[in-house]
């Protein structure tokens, strides 16, 4: 199990990408939250199995039809024990 902090930079406020984020990430089975940030970029906090993690990601690049990802990084961070969902923060 492992904890990634995500940031992605790009055309992703305003265009659905925090339901999307949300989305894929009951897809791949990993709990977690985003949230828009005041510079514009969405944060993404993601946890759950590594192989899920790497996937939940690449698809998150793609970003949805409305969205650009221009840039996304990321690092590793502490696992958060009893984590039960995934959920926007507003």
């Amino acid at each position: 199990m492992k904890r990634f902090s995500v940031m992605v930079k790009g055309h992703v406020q305003g265009v659905g990408f925090r339901s999307f984020v949300e989305t894929e990430a009951s897809h791949y089975n990993v709990t977690g939250n985003v949230r828009n940030e005041d510079n514009g970029q969405v944060a993404i906090q993601v946890q759950g199995k590594e192989t899920e993690l790497h996937s939940f990601l690449e698809t998150i690049k793609q970003g949805n039809r409305f969205s650009s990802v221009e840039e996304l990084s990321y690092t590793e961070i502490d696992t958060e024990r009893n984590e039960q969902d995934f959920r926007t923060v507003y």
